[in-house]
Formats: C-alpha cells, structure tokens, sequence
C-alpha cells in the first residue's frame, strides 16, 4: 500500500510515547480518547495540556480488538488459532481460553465465516506490520467462559448453565454478533482521532470491512428467526457501556428487519475507548481487565470507562 521507509518514519512520529502513557494513566476510558469514541471523540479539551494520543497508541488499541475476533473466527474454521509469530510484541503475551472447530451444518454460513476469519486474520498482520517494532503481543483472551458470562448476563441461559459458541452454527452466530457491531461503533470513532491520513484511510477500509461483517452476521441471524436472543445480547451490550441507545437488535415490533442500525441520521453509533473496553471486559465500572480480557489489553488505552 506505501513504502516501508514511509511507514517506518510514520511508526517513529507516532509511536506511543510517555505522554500517551501518563495522558491515558490519568484518563483512560474518557470519551473522546482511544480508537473509538462517541460523538464527543474529538473534545480535545478534555486532554491535559499540550498532551495528544498517538496514532501508535490507537492502532495498538485496534490490535488487541483484532486478536480477539482473529482467534474466535480462526478456531471456529480451522480448530486453531493464530501462528506464534503473530503474537509477539510489547507487552505481556498471554494465551488462549477455549476455542474449536464449529461443525457448520448450512454451507452457505459456513462459507461467511470462512471468508471473515480470513478477513480478521489479514487485519492482524496489517496492522502488526505497520506499527513495527511499536506492536504489541496478543493478550490473554477467554472465549470460553466469557461467553457463559455474556450469556448470563443477557438472559439466555441460567446461573450455572453454559454456553458454548463453538457448539453449532446458532451457537456461533450469537457469538460472533457480540464481537461485530462492537468492531464498527469502535472504528468508527477512530476517524477524529488518527492524524496521519494513510493511516486514517486504512482505518476507514477495515471499518468498511467490519461493517459488511456485521451485516451478514445480523443477516443470518434475522434468516434464522434469531431476533429475541440478539436483542437480549444488545440490550445487554447497552447496559455494560453506560450509554443507552448505542446498540440495537435485529428487527423491529412487527417484523420488519433491522440489519443495519443507525441513528436518526441514518449514521452508524460510535463508541469510546472506555466503553469499548466496558462490553469486552463484561464490566460496567472502570477496570482495567475481566471478560475477553482476562489479564487486561496491551498498550496504554487498557482502562474501561
């Protein structure tokens, strides 16, 4: 896409510095910071003086999101998850809970998830290429009883049941739709904050990207006659980012689909670093691991709102 001398001189302008460091220590999980923000992203008031997030700080944010999606989507296609050299980086390096092969009973599903594993799996290695030395190493991820947790919360199962993605095809469609609409509220708030424009136009691709995921995921969901278990995971996500009405189901009363959700201006909801990390780390108050993330996210963006 552009020369290595182009990205390594952009990594070294942009790399996460001590001001990222003390800016996030101090701030974290504030709306208008990390890759992802709701309509206040770009309230650079908020920021102490003088001090600004690095684009390294925010695709390193967006890295840890893509180790997560990358292994889920890889163990459900291929029974495995990422090769060892994909994880390295700065950082504690952490490994994975859970996670199989998903026997697919509708060709056709099987088919979509195939093709965004592979989609995820390219996003890990673009992004760990361009930020270089700067990377950091995937962190411990728990896509097995995290789900449980998820499930619970949202009412689908009972304390002491279990859920398990990996299950069947259903199974795996509710859990992957967690993991989508979360992906587009998050890229979408990158855009004000990332000052390179190769690297915001990179940005804008994956986003496009995730967004065309989300909407096959709901698609297949809605096909399947899914709608109240989804609406449960939503109105569950809503209640963890402390922000109602960022999150919406697949149908409305009456059965009309609602594949793609948008605000009254027919734009996509956005999402902050903070309230991003609230949804992965299952969590509604400000902590800095649990859920997905059982040891927390690598880089200086770590703490939910």
């Amino acid at each position: 896409m552009f020369g290595k001398s182009v990205v390594t001189d952009m990594i070294n302008r942009s790399a996460e510095n001590e001001a990222d460091r003390r800016l996030f220590l101090k701030s974290a999980g504030v709306a208008g910071l990390g890759v992802v923000g709701a309509s206040a992203l770009g309230t650079a008031p908020a920021m102490a003086a003088g001090a600004q997030v690095s684009d390294g700080a925010i695709l390193n944010f967006a890295l840890n999101l893509e180790y997560l999606e990358a292994e889920f989507y890889s163990y459900a296609v291929s029974g495995s998850g990422l090769a060892d050299r994909l994880t390295t980086g700065k950082g504690k390096r952490g490994g994975v809970k859970g996670g199989r092969k998903v026997d697919f009973k509708t060709p056709q599903i099987a088919n979509f998830i195939r093709e965004i594993a592979g989609d995820e799996l390219k996003h890990v290695k673009f992004l760990r290429n361009e930020l270089g030395s700067a990377k950091v190493a995937r962190p411990s991820i728990d896509i097995e009883s995290s789900f449980t947790a998820a499930a619970t919360a949202a009412g689908l199962i009972k304390a002491g049941q279990k859920f398990d993605p990996y299950a069947n095809e259903d199974n795996f469609l509710l859990a992957a739709f967690v993991f989508e609409d979360v992906g587009v509220t998050a890229f979408k708030g990158a855009a004000p904050l990332i000052k390179n424009k190769v690297y915001l136009e990179a940005a804008a691709g994956i986003l496009a990207v995730e967004a065309y995921h989300a909407a096959t995921i709901r698609s297949q969901l809605f096909l399947k006659g899914l709608s109240g278990p989804v609406k449960a995971i939503s109105n569950a996500r809503d209640s963890l980012d402390g922000s109602r009405g960022l999150d919406e189901g697949i149908g409305f009363n009456g059965g009309g689909a609602n594949i793609v959700p948008t605000d009254k201006n027919g734009i996509a909801y956005s999402r902050s670093a903070g309230q991003v990390l609230n949804v992965v780390y299952l969590n509604p108050k400000s902590v800095t691991k649990g859920g997905f993330f059982p040891s927390g996210v690598n880089g200086s963006i770590n703490k939910s709102s």
